[in-house]
């Protein structure tokens, strides 16, 4: 196994990770569904509507709440994070990196945004629009720009 795969299977040993459905009852029982693509692969596959866009290189900075850069919807470390990706392999590494921060509840979607709108759920048409911490002028910290 290349050491990549070695990493993968560390942080997926951590996560009880979610099958599409399984993701979209928990968004719909309050957690916060992350979407960490890049614009250009929201672009070309799409979005899920109601998810927040943090995509990957901000994602810590902006949901841990002791981070100035902090998104609002980061208050504390009890809320459940759902990390989605395009495949779900580069979410599964961001999950993890959010409980190393003591997001324990942060976990991702075993197959990613091609398994949520292969599973029929709802789905928008692509988009790179901006994320709405990209627009809003507060604070920042070098690394999450």
């Amino acid at each position: 196994m290349s050491a990549i795969g070695d990493v993968l299977a560390r942080a997926r040993a951590r996560l009880r990770r979610l099958d599409p459905r399984d993701a979209a009852a928990a968004v719909d029982d309050g957690a916060l569904l992350v979407d960490i693509r890049p614009g250009w692969q929201r672009l070309d596959e799409g979005t899920v509507p109601g998810a927040l866009v943090i995509e990957r290189n901000h994602l810590e900075w902006r949901l841990d709440p002791t981070s100035d850069a902090r998104i609002a919807e980061a208050t504390g470390h009890d809320r459940q994070w759902i990390v989605l990706c395009s495949e779900g392999y580069t979410s599964s590494l961001a999950a993890a990196a959010l409980q190393d921060l003591g997001l324990h509840r942060a976990t991702d979607v075993d197959g990613g945004f091609r398994a949520w709108a292969a599973a029929g759920l709802p789905t928008g048409p692509g988009s790179d629009e901006r994320p709405g911490y990209a627009r809003d002028p507060g604070p920042t910290h070098d690394d999450a720009r």
